[in-house]
């Protein structure tokens, strides 16, 4: 099933204010998205319809088992995506921001590479050095090995 970008940000937002608040309202849903309470229950309609949620108009939003199983797979894709950002060292909102965009348009192979250098990254036994140099970098635009190099060849230079 082929869903638009827009139901599955519905069906994240529904999933995230479920577990935060064990029930997803109609103006929990329109505050997260930002949109207004009809747009909520017109997609809340066209998602049930779907078979993807449960919608009673006073008893709020809930997935269906379907409905959750999508909602998880663009959940993973969104923290697998803040977190590379994140790795990268974008500031935390704008990391957010932005796999909120991109979680939509990468390739599965795509993002399953980029979960497995997240992993690789977290799971290192000790802070890579290439990361501290490249933090090095953002804040120079000069590679730390390209410092060493300079400043190896001055000593030589002063040497003789």
């Amino acid at each position: 099933m082929e869903l638009s970008r827009k139901a599955e940000d519905y069906l994240e937002a529904i999933l995230n204010i479920t577990a935060a608040k064990g029930r997803a309202r109609v103006k929990d849903i329109a505050q997260a998205l930002n949109v207004k309470p009809s747009s909520v229950v017109e997609m809340a309609n066209r998602l049930s319809d779907m078979g993807l949620v449960d919608y009673r108009k006073y008893d709020g939003i809930s997935l269906t088992d379907k409905g959750e199983g999508i909602a998880k797979v663009v959940k993973d894709r969104h923290e697998t995506i803040r977190a590379f950002l994140e790795i990268l060292r974008v500031p935390p909102r704008i990391a957010n921001k932005d796999a909120c965009i991109m979680e939509h348009e990468l390739e599965p192979e795509t993002i399953e590479q980029l979960r497995k250098f997240v992993r690789f990254v977290r799971s290192a036994p000790d802070y890579p050095q290439w990361l501290q140099h490249f933090e090095s970098f953002c804040k120079t635009g000069i590679h730390p090995c390209e410092l060493d190099n300079r400043n190896i060849a001055m000593l030589l230079e002063e040497e003789d």
